[in-house]
């Protein structure tokens, strides 16, 4: 920090992803929090201009509340560290490495962390005929959010229509059957284990809508998975390099056990919003919103 007596912050917001609306409502809950800690705050639509504003406005620090490609690939942390400007969250390869979820697979594995067979292929192809037996999940490689999600239910007879935003090439994934959990982690500890129960699957209306779905915290669940979750996901956390706070998510065969539990990936950039799952988990270990934001910016670094 530059020493003055109030540091000035930058809260990054917005961009041009398709989790614009959701950067958008995380940056101003963020920003509104940092201002009731003192700070001196000013709110950035993150844009092509982005580095010029930043170096005419000269923060102390960077908030990164964008989620999605362009501020959670590791492309806003390169121009950050290209300024010298400490900043929160991971820095530009476990950005990029946690963005691109089947090379995040591949360290996972080399980890010994559980996940679900996948591939990628050619929007073409998999539009065209089944790439593997359903039921299995169609994603984009490089977005969050459950942003372009298809899932092919079992004995489809037909391939997913993808929507035209679809990218050229596509994940496809081995459906895992059971219920949705996730687990934060702030620095090297981990919080806690939700369980999130939705009338379907977690999609995006599931995640950001009041009411779309409703968490269970500590998730209700067999004490050997609870503290499986939470070493997973500590160890996702080191895997990918992650630095700030983070959020892993699983999918839990309760048929199955603990060997019912798979990783299906991590975010470098959770949700900052009322209804996210990371502020909750925080709050439920006494960590207030104002103080794990304090913390955030705290923690903040170049070299990340």
């Amino acid at each position: 920090m530059s020493g003055r007596a109030t540091p000035k912050v930058a809260v990054l917001m917005g961009g041009p992803s398709a989790e614009r609306e959701v950067s958008l409502s995380s940056g101003r809950e963020c920003a509104a929090a940092l201002r009731g800690e003192g700070y001196e705050v000013a709110e950035l639509d993150a844009g092509p201009d982005l580095a010029a504003r930043l170096d005419d406005l000269k923060p102390d620090v960077a908030f990164n509340a964008l989620h999605g490609r362009w501020g959670e690939d590791g492309c806003a942390q390169g121009i950050l560290e290209w300024l010298c400007i400490p900043y929160t969250h991971s820095g530009v390869l476990a950005s990029a490495l946690a963005m691109d979820k089947q090379r995040s697979k591949a360290a996972y594995r080399a980890a010994g962390l559980p996940v679900a067979d996948s591939a990628l292929y050619a929007r073409a192809e998999v539009a065209a005929a089944h790439v593997m037996a359903p039921p299995y999940v169609v994603k984009p490689n490089n977005e969050g959010s459950s942003v372009g999600i298809r899932i092919v239910p079992a004995f489809a007879n037909t391939p997913p229509v993808l929507s035209d935003d679809m990218p050229d090439r596509v994940m496809a994934e081995a459906y895992v059957p059971g219920r949705e959990l996730t687990v934060t982690v702030m620095g090297d500890r981990a919080l806690t284990v939700t369980d999130i129960l939705t009338d379907g699957w977690y999609d995006y209306h599931a995640k950001y809508a009041a009411g779309g779905s409703r968490h269970v915290l500590p998730a209700d669940i067999p004490a050997e998975v609870f503290d499986a979750c939470m070493d997973y996901a500590r160890r996702a956390h080191q895997a990918l390099g992650c630095r700030g706070i983070s959020r892993t998510d699983f999918r839990w065969d309760e048929a199955r056990g603990r060997d019912g539990l798979v990783l299906l990936e991590t975010n470098t950039q959770p949700g900052m919003t009322p209804t996210s799952l990371s502020p909750e988990q925080a709050r439920h270990c006494g960590i207030g919103f104002g103080a794990l934001c304090r913390w955030l910016v705290e923690d903040a670094s170049c070299a990340r």
